[in-house]
């Protein structure tokens, strides 16, 4: 008789031998385990893409949703059950591109949820082509001239946004990476992370190599504070020879649910339906 899987256990992966993603897994997993949720009081929701593919690699509740829409299917979960720990994984283009404007909805309201955006700076689901975090001059084969567009800053534009909690980890520093989604998953709010990860396949120029070459820890300077939003902003904005790593800003503020007085009684999912009828009635009106 097979064993049964255990909370969190990983499953059989269809990345590619060394992709990136391999670590947001372990970091993923090492958090979830560390922060003693019960797996069935926690949701995982992906969109479309190699990095959304991470619900289905580990045993929890998942939620897979179309291309750029993991946020609005989060959203509605996370209302309707407020007990649940709810999980957003994305890659960049994904929540850059196809998901941008729900991106910026979701910091908007700040609903308390995490989501984990896998940078590798290409499509690498769909074959490689540039994404919106591709850097000006990277060759692609949809692109044979190279990116001619600004690299999209996504820590950068959720601190311009107002999100209250702000950080970005590397997938190559999984202990690291694991305590920034612990802290994330602990904050009353929208956290955003992104995860700079390299893509081996699609991407030969932000390798591991690139990456631990201009690395650096914010929290490792003393000076450094963050609830400082302009530091923060400045420090955020560092790239060609320096990178930083870490909880760029924090702050705590009002969750969305907090806000409205229906959610202040409880999980709307497990309340009785008490106007069934009306219900139906109104339904009725639609037929």
């Amino acid at each position: 008789m097979m064993k049964p899987p255990q909370p969190f256990e990983t499953r059989t992966t269809a990345w590619c031998p060394g992709c990136g993603n391999f670590g947001i897994l372990a970091a993923a997993q090492k958090a979830l385990r560390k922060a003693d949720i019960a797996s069935e009081k926690v949701l995982l929701v992906g969109g479309i893409g190699q990095a959304s593919k991470l619900p289905q690699y580990l045993v929890a509740n998942s939620l897979c949703t179309l291309h750029g829409r993991a946020l609005p299917a989060a959203t509605g979960v996370k209302l309707a059950n407020t007990s649940l720990t709810v999980i957003a994984f994305c890659g960049d283009g994904d929540c850059y591109g196809e998901g941008g404007n729900h991106l910026i909805h979701a910091i908007r309201r700040n609903v308390d949820l995490t989501l984990v955006v896998h940078n590798n700076q290409v499509y690498g689901l769909t074959k490689g082509q540039a994404s919106p975090s591709s850097e000006p001059g990277f060759v692609t084969g949809a692109q044979p001239s190279g990116v001619t567009a600004r690299r999209l800053d996504g820590p950068n534009l959720a601190m311009a946004l107002g999100c209250e909690f702000v950080a970005r980890g590397f997938s190559g520093l999984q202990d690291h990476l694991s305590w920034i989604i612990e802290q994330g998953l602990s904050h009353r709010g929208f956290s955003f992370i992104e995860v700079l990860q390299p893509c081996v396949s699609m991407n030969r120029v932000n390798t591991f190599a690139w990456y631990r070459s201009r690395i650096s820890d914010v929290q490792k300077d003393l000076s450094y504070r963050t609830d400082d939003l302009a530091m923060a902003l400045a420090r955020a904005r560092d790239w060609e020879k320096r990178i930083p790593v870490g909880i760029l800003y924090q702050r705590e503020g009002m969750s969305f649910e907090s806000r409205i007085p229906v959610l202040q009684g409880g999980p709307l999912a497990p309340m009785p339906v008490r106007e069934i009828e009306k219900t139906r009635a109104l339904f009725q009106d639609f037929v």
